[in-house]
């Protein structure tokens, strides 16, 4: 990887020159302590003054709070080079970026705080990264864009409801809106990138397809999914879970990632998609009593959403910052970091390894994982980029 120029210096107030600096090392700083956080709270080693139960805050932390911070930084990020328009930074910048790091903190340690307070600092976050995203969207008459929109309002809707009724059906909710979010955006860059890869290669992309007759049935699967999961309808969320299961792994058969298996940037995101029949399987499994739900929801959880973040953003923070897609030493390891945290956490919900080290191995994988990532991707994030370009 290129270094900077010799004049440019690393800075804080570079970080909120483009949006994908500062959330890309926000989400990977909040996965590097959150999760031994809970680890230390599960074990009775610290407590905090949380503003829900610590199992609440745990799931609320790692599904919203790390989620909206990746859907910032590349939301926010693309949707300039989609529409052409000019980036968000600056001081508008570090104003979205506070409501989001003042939410964590009202969340760590705002026991004595007003509920309504501490819930609405959360619930803001969202729509204002939807506002700036909508507003170029629709001057740029881009409307394809939109269905991203209503996928977030979605995701928004289920942490309302997780806020004030925990106990409802809104993680689950939330998890298979966040499935949905990653098959749609994942289903735009992760074949385009491969084909790129191939033709660059010298190979023929000619077998990876897209069929549209499979992505409106994966978009009409994952809304009944969603439907059955908010119903608490075991048989029907049985039945919906394996089907669309089907469905998604049709769709990434379809893009035949094992002939991308030589780019690690690549292969990482062809199979943190893979999790995601596999944890609608382990769901349809579930909801019929078979095993734990917690093993669905870390399937999701660690292995899709966390290594498809760690791919994506190892991905945008090279090309945004003009180097080259080439991974920095250690980022390997990474991937393998993320991918094993996931296998061993499922494995542990499968009672397939004792809780105690299952648990706390898979914590320390996803730990090194995204330190890995702070270690060679901080000094870039915080510097200009090397071509001298803006942002």
């Amino acid at each position: 990887m290129p270094e900077s120029p010799p004049s440019s210096r690393a800075s804080a107030r570079q970080l909120f020159a483009y949006p994908f600096r500062i959330f890309f090392f926000s989400l990977a700083v909040l996965a590097v302590l959150v999760v031994p956080l809970w680890v230390a709270l599960i074990t009775g080693r610290i407590s905090l003054p949380l503003a829900m139960p610590g199992l609440y805050w745990h799931q609320h932390e790692l599904i919203f709070a790390f989620l909206q911070a990746g859907i910032a930084g590349f939301l926010l990020t693309a949707v300039c080079v989609w529409t052409g328009t000019e980036r968000l930074h600056g001081p508008w910048l570090l104003a979205l970026w506070l409501v989001w790091l003042l939410g964590r903190v009202l969340m760590m340690g705002g026991a004595e705080l007003p509920f309504w307070l501490v819930a609405g600092v959360n619930l803001a976050f969202l729509p204002l990264v939807m506002l700036d995203a909508g507003r170029r969207i629709c001057t740029a008459r881009q409307w394809r864009q939109l269905v991203i929109l209503v996928v977030l309002g979605l995701l928004w809707l289920m942490q309302l409801g997780f806020l004030f009724r925990p106990t409802g059906p809104f993680v689950p909710g939330a998890l298979v809106v966040a499935m949905t979010l990653m098959l749609v955006v994942g289903g735009r860059i992760t074949p385009s990138f491969s084909l790129a890869w191939l033709r660059q290669q010298g190979r023929s992309p000619d077998r990876i397809t897209t069929l549209p007759a499979v992505e409106k049935a994966l978009l009409a699967s994952m809304v009944l999914t969603l439907l059955a999961v908010l119903s608490r309808h075991s048989e029907a969320i049985a039945v919906a879970g394996v089907v669309a299961g089907i469905i998604v792994l049709l769709r990434l058969l379809l893009w035949q990632g094992w002939r991308v298996r030589q780019e690690p940037l690549l292969w990482i995101l062809h199979l943190s998609l893979l999790w995601i029949p596999i944890a609608l399987w382990l769901l349809a499994g579930s909801a019929l009593g078979a095993w734990p739900r917690t093993v669905w929801t870390h399937a999701v959880g660690v292995g899709a959403i966390g290594g498809l973040m760690l791919g994506v953003i190892s991905r945008v923070a090279l090309g945004h910052t003009g180097r080259r897609l080439q991974l920095p030493r250690g980022m390997v390891t990474a991937f393998w970091l993320i991918q094993l945290a996931a296998l061993l956490r499922v494995a542990t919900g499968l009672e397939l390894l004792p809780w105690n080290p299952g648990v706390t191995t898979s914590a320390v994988f996803w730990v090194l994982a995204f330190a890995l990532f702070l270690l060679r991707y901080t000094y870039p994030l915080a510097s200009p980029r090397v071509d001298g370009k803006p942002g």
